[in-house]
């Protein structure tokens, strides 16, 4: 074998080796791309996840004492009882909200402040901070589960969720209410 193709060898040989080092670089680079994204994504869905909890926990303690203080509904509850559940349901949320500001994308922070916003709008009229008529009770209780359904919508896309919480294949909603209470 001649001195030529020697070398020809030996390139083809480094060749070889370069491209198997660059392979293995460039795919070890995408898997622990790929495993960052799925840590983060799987931490904003239990942030999401407690978040939501907490909202609908605050708006049934907020609907718990409206219902009392009207006579709509008996607790074995008195009202200071409610109020602190409410203050620490409250607490709970702010905290929880603060993991979204801290995680999220914009259209999902965006979603957060305006749900915080309208559930904040339901616990001043339950606890008596702000007056208002049943029907206004009912509609802050419509913006809220509507604020709720859009940020669904919003965490959903930050996740990479296919499908809809709305649309034509999901139809509005209005509250549930028993028969009784429908037309008060």
């Amino acid at each position: 074998m001649g001195t030529g193709e020697q070398i020809i060898t030996v390139v083809a040989v480094l060749l070889g080796a370069l491209t198997t080092h660059l392979t293995n670089f460039l795919t070890e680079r995408s898997r622990k791309k790929h495993e960052r994204s799925v840590r983060w994504d799987e931490r904003k869905l239990t942030a999401y996840e407690n978040y939501i909890d907490t909202v609908r926990a605050c708006i049934f303690l907020a609907v718990h004492l409206y219902e009392v203080k009207e006579g709509i509904r008996e607790s074995d509850q008195d009202e200071p009882e409610i109020l602190a559940e409410i203050r620490e349901s409250t607490h709970r949320r702010g905290r929880a909200f603060e993991r979204v500001l801290l995680l999220a994308g914009d259209d999902v922070v965006e979603a957060a402040h305006k749900l915080n916003q309208v559930a904040l709008e339901v616990d001043w009229q339950a606890t008596g901070k702000v007056a208002g008529s049943l029907a206004e009770w009912r509609d802050r209780n419509r913006a809220v589960f509507g604020a709720l359904t859009a940020f669904y919508e919003a965490a959903r896309q930050d996740l990479g969720v296919s499908g809809s919480v709305t649309g034509e294949r999901h139809p509005q909603r209005d509250l549930l209410l028993p028969p009784s209470q429908r037309n008060s």
